[in-house]
């Protein structure tokens, strides 16, 4: 899948989006753990990013990871997410990105479980959710 680049000023993301959806996403925050609004969500659907809709996650792939934030063991598609070392507060992690807008959705870390092994730990405030539960 090919990446058409959405690129727009923290004026117009900060009007397109909540005040703590521009923090996490755009200032590269994090929301508390165990506060988000996904943390317990357990419906089919579809994750995306709440910045420019790129889809994300298959809820199939969430699982509770007991971290306090929504977590996931594989992205839709591997380019859909983008890695960036993050060596801030003192600490060697990697961030997730969506490729799509560049926001900032969390961490991506090598203790989740089988296939993958991956944990992709996910702020609730970078995620829209589309549910299939009415479908079929």
């Amino acid at each position: 899948m090919e990446y058409k680049k959405v690129i727009k000023s923290d004026e117009e993301w900060q009007r397109e989006l909540t005040a703590e959806q521009f923090e996490i996403t755009r200032r590269k925050g994090t929301e508390r753990p165990f506060t988000g609004a996904y943390l317990h969500n357990k419906e089919p659907g579809v994750y995306r990013c709440v910045n420019c809709g790129n889809p994300l996650f298959d809820a199939e792939t969430k699982y509770d990871s007991g971290s306090g934030w929504p977590s996931f063991w594989q992205p839709i598609e591997a380019q859909s997410i983008q890695s960036d070392e993050d060596d801030r507060f003192m600490m060697h992690r990697t961030e997730g990105l969506c490729r799509r807008c560049d926001a900032h959705l969390g961490h991506v870390f090598d203790d989740g479980p089988q296939p993958t092994g991956q944990r992709y730990c996910i702020n609730s405030a970078a995620l829209d959710f589309e549910s299939r539960k009415d479908e079929g």
